[in-house]
């Protein structure tokens, strides 16, 4: 993938397997927070999956879209765009009905300090959100970072791990899942949660925070020493694939890669293939953000592309001082302060 185009293109690449889920899946598709880091390509997977399906299905991309020229290329793509802030009132209400809401909305950069802002985008407005689409099939995206912090040795955590958010932006997540949860079981509205951690493509994501570092020559810290990342096509197809495992109470699944991968490594397998010698900083903690997706591959597959050529595409991807979209994952931070 040598441009924007051509990474564009392998995102919202859809397989036979999202094609058939899609075909199956009667109504629109609203996505709520089409303009964010993983709206776009999502909507532009599932435009490319329901043309495959030949359903005639609207995808319809909801977004206040900051992004210059976003709305328009989506419109030109096939997408219904509605220019909306879903956090005022009449507009939320002035939205198109849907069968199937995705709900990508959420704040996390920047919270601290702003703790209340936080809690009003990613626990209030949820619920206002399933009061507007009481009915509709609800697929909602949540955060492995409801999970306490866990032993490397384990093999993470599971949809079962009892949870224990670290840091206000953690915990106004766990509040999104309980008010979703509520008005799902209150308006008997099908609901499933994604607890997804770490979406990556070349623009972003963990791979991306460590080869700029490395490609800087600044030291990779190494406290918090192990992460999960899944390939962002794989996420968007998982996300859109859930609107079948909707269910009331809530359908709750991992999404992540199945490979515990160590930041130790990857650095050293980023430094190699952009021609530096990797510099360290701090010492492994025990323990990480860990997520068990067994359930997830069970019922999807595994990803598509796998973190060895994940981390080729992105060194390829620094090395060629392509676009990036310089919003740092914060990965490394223990204390939950974003």
């Amino acid at each position: 993938m040598r441009s924007v185009a051509e990474l564009e293109e392998r995102l919202s690449r859809p397989r036979d397997v999202l094609v058939d889920d899609l075909r199956k899946l009667d109504g629109d598709i609203l996505v709520l927070g089409a303009g964010g880091k993983l709206g776009p390509s999502l909507v532009r997977l599932a435009l490319r999956g329901v043309a495959a399906a030949g359903t005639g299905a609207r995808v319809i991309a909801v977004s206040r879209f900051s992004e210059a020229g976003l709305a328009d290329a989506l419109r030109g793509e096939g997408a219904v765009v509605v220019e909306a802030d879903v956090t005022d009132d009449a507009a939320l209400a002035a939205l198109p009905d849907a069968a199937n809401v995705v709900f990508l909305v959420g704040a996390k950069f920047g919270t601290a300090g702003r703790e209340h802002a936080t809690w009003a985008t990613n626990t209030y407005l949820p619920g206002r959100v399933a009061q507007r689409f009481a009915g509709s099939r609800l697929v909602a995206l949540s955060t492995g970072n409801v999970y306490p912090l866990v032993p490397v040795a384990s093999a993470g955590c599971t949809e079962q791990t009892p949870l224990d958010p670290v840091g206000e932006y953690a915990m106004s997540c766990l509040g999104r899942e309980r008010i979703l949860t509520h008005f799902a079981q209150r308006n008997d509205t099908p609901l499933a949660l994604i607890r997804l951690n770490y979406a990556v493509e070349m623009r972003y994501g963990v791979l991306v925070d460590i080869a700029r570092t490395v490609h800087a020559g600044q030291p990779v810290d190494l406290t918090m020493g192990h992460a999960n990342i899944v390939w962002q096509g794989y996420a968007n197809e998982v996300t859109l694939r859930a609107l079948h495992h909707t269910a009331t109470p809530p359908f709750v699944l991992n999404l992540t890669g199945p490979e515990l991968v160590s930041v130790r490594q990857a650095a050293t397998a980023l430094a190699a293939r952009l021609g530096r010698e990797p510099v360290f900083t701090g010492t492994e903690a025990p323990t990480a953000l860990l997520s068990n997706a067994q359930l997830c591959h069970r019922l999807f597959g595994y990803p598509d592309v796998p973190v060895a050529e994940l981390i080729e595409l992105t060194a390829d991807w620094i090395a060629g001082g392509r676009p990036l979209l310089d919003k740092p994952t914060g990965f490394q931070r223990r204390d939950g302060k974003f």
